[in-house]
Formats: C-alpha cells, structure tokens, sequence
C-alpha cells in the first residue's frame, strides 16, 4: 500500500512539473507577465499598400480616325481618288458604318472591363472585411481559451500540491502510528520476558 501511495506521489509530481514546463504562461515565479487580456485586438502583421492597378488602354486614337478619311489630295492623284470614291462609295459607306460599330462596340467593351473589375474588387474587399473579422474574432476566442485552459492547469497544478502535501502527511502520520505500534510491542515482549 505504501509503493503505490508512493508511485502515485511521482507520477502526480512528474505531471505538475510537466504542465509546468509546457505551458509558459503558468506563472512560477510572483511578478511574472500574465496573461495577455482577451478583449484587446489582436496584433497583425503590418499590411503592404495594395499595388496600383494598370493603365486603362487609351481609345482617343481609335476613336478619332474611325471614319478612315485620307486628306485631300490635288492634282492626279486626286482626280483617280475621287473617281474611285464615287465608283467604290458603297463599300466605303459599309465600312465606315463597320468601322464606327466596332468602334461603339470597344468603347463598351472597355467601360464594361472597368465596371466588372470595379465591382469584383468590390465584392472581394466585402469578403475579406468579413473573414478578418471572423478572423479577428477566432483570435479572441483563441485567447480566451488559452486563458481558460491556463487558469485549469494552474488549479490542477494546485491540487496536486496538495494531494502530494497529504500525501507526505498521511504517510508521516502512518509512520508515527507504526513507530507507537513498535514501542507497545516492544514493552509488551519485555513485560512477557519477565513473566517468563
């Protein structure tokens, strides 16, 4: 009976010395740091400035030579090109009307670039808003529970102060009432040796 009391003594003083090295924020010492307070925000990392998103394209070229007009010329060459303007006007009429929608159709393809990127950039800035305050708020948590979980170890390592302080006097006490035991044994054999 006196191994195991004592074998559970150990193991009982190997654990409190173990939660002792594992957890840094026991206190063993008065006057040590305590525990940082759950309710201040926790420290992040220093956030770099977004990059700076890319030059829009400029569409002022396209959109000043769409109607695809060479200057005038004198001379010859003018005649022959007048001649020709008449002769193709239809296909040139075509294709500067083609000209001018696709034209139409680039101005709003860009603005609609802009608009999308503008919105998703939106959209993700609301997401990330969110998630670092769940973030935000798992680290309180965290620290709450850290907390917790350090006060349960410094009780624990409390009562096992305590059971091996009984421990150590239950067993002192045991020992006085065998040594007691001894001595009326040991007057009752010398009162049976007289006898004798």
């Amino acid at each position: 009976m006196g191994d195991e009391r004592e074998d559970v003594a150990d193991e009982l003083r190997r654990v409190r010395d173990g939660a002792r090295v594992a957890s840094p924020h026991v206190p063993e010492v008065p006057g040590e740091p305590p525990v940082p307070d759950p309710r201040a925000p926790p420290a992040r990392n220093r956030e770099e400035p977004p990059e700076a998103a890319p030059p829009a394209p400029d569409a002022t070229a396209v959109n000043s030579t769409w109607a695809a007009k060479p200057p005038p010329s004198r001379g010859l060459a003018g005649l022959l090109r007048h001649g020709l303007d008449r002769l193709l006007r239809g296909r040139f009429d075509a294709q500067r009307e083609w000209n001018a929608h696709q034209v139409r159709l680039d101005n709003e393809l860009l603005r609609y670039v802009d608009a999308r990127f503008a919105a998703t950039h939106r959209h993700y800035d609301r997401v990330l808003g969110r998630e670092g305050r769940r973030l935000d708020e798992i680290d309180s948590r965290h620290v709450l529970l850290e907390r917790e979980l350090v006060a349960h170890v410094q009780d624990l390592v409390r009562r096992i102060d305590v059971v091996l302080a009984e421990t150590g006097r239950g067993r002192a006490g045991q020992e006085l009432v065998l040594a007691d035991l001894r001595a009326r044994l040991a007057r009752l054999e010398e009162a049976l040796r007289r006898r004798a």
